[in-house]
């Protein structure tokens, strides 16, 4: 199997107001940490919330910091530029992109940050109605499905049902599979303190293809890594999978059904996700 790290499967966020929580958030066991400048941080304090994130990413050990991404203020924001200017030599290496629409957004970021891959945000029509175009730019490591902000665009009420976004999370799970992307990222349940309603957001996204989930709070880190481990079960039957094709390959059995070559990658992604 490839050496390869997985994809993460959780980014918490942390306000770039709340320094003193970005080392906290580092120690909940999320798989990356997104230190944010953007609808966390109020306008009057996007200076003082930048100067906080530069300043923890130059102290910050390495390991550290590449678990890090920075949410940066949008294109159309007066803090955007300001933003990358920043940013520029803190060793930053993933940018999340809000309210991404064009490639050419994803352009400028690369540009002005060199090295820095881009997660970018689908969070409104239009970005959805050129999300092929988003996958494919140079520079993009994943996108991610802004839920909420995609439901404000088009007047969708999803506090109890969120079937409307389902036709959109399809959409971007299918253009990630076509650029060879990581399975997307999905948007947040802002219910804290409410697992079920958690698990049921994830298995949904689940359905659409996707492998990673917003959060707003440590406490709902746990959970979906529970979730997206394979079980004991899961496991055995990926082991076997793969011990029958090795002993047969090509003209395998297994418990009466054959084993074929999407049986055969299966079992090797089964193993893949429980390599965290």
């Amino acid at each position: 199997m490839s050496s390869l790290p997985a994809p993460a499967r959780t980014y918490l966020f942390v306000p770039g107001t709340r320094p003193e929580r970005f080392g906290k958030a580092l120690a909940s066991g999320a798989d990356a940490v997104v230190l944010d400048l953007e609808d966390a941080v109020a306008p009057e304090h996007k200076a003082a919330a930048r100067a906080h994130v530069v300043r923890w990413l130059k102290a910050a050990a390495p390991a550290d910091r590449d678990r890090c991404v920075v949410r940066i203020n949008d294109l159309t924001s007066d803090a955007f530029a300001d933003d990358l200017a920043a940013l520029l030599g803190t060793g930053v290496s993933q940018i999340m992109l809000p309210k991404t629409e064009r490639a050419q957004q994803i352009r400028f970021v690369v540009e002005s940050l060199p090295g820095a891959q881009v997660l970018a945000l689908i969070e409104s029509a239009r970005g959805l109605a050129r999300v092929d175009e988003v996958a494919g730019a140079d520079g993009v490591a994943r996108l991610v499905f802004g839920t909420l902000d995609f439901a404000l665009d088009l007047d969708l009420d999803i506090r109890q049902d969120a079937t409307g976004l389902n036709h959109a999370a399809a959409c971007i799970a299918l253009a990630s599979r076509l650029a060879d992307l990581p399975a997307p990222v999905a948007g947040v349940t802002p219910q804290l303190h409410d697992e079920a309603r958690l698990l049921a957001d994830l298995a949904l996204a689940r359905c659409h293809g996707y492998g990673a989930k917003l959060c707003i709070h440590p406490d709902q880190v746990q959970p979906i890594h529970r979730a997206l481990q394979p079980s004991e079960a899961e496991l055995l039957w990926a082991r076997r999978v793969l011990a029958a094709d090795a002993a047969s390959p090509g003209v395998a059995r297994l418990d009466g059904r054959m084993v074929d070559a999407p049986v055969v990658r299966q079992a090797r992604r089964t193993l893949l996700a429980a390599r965290h």
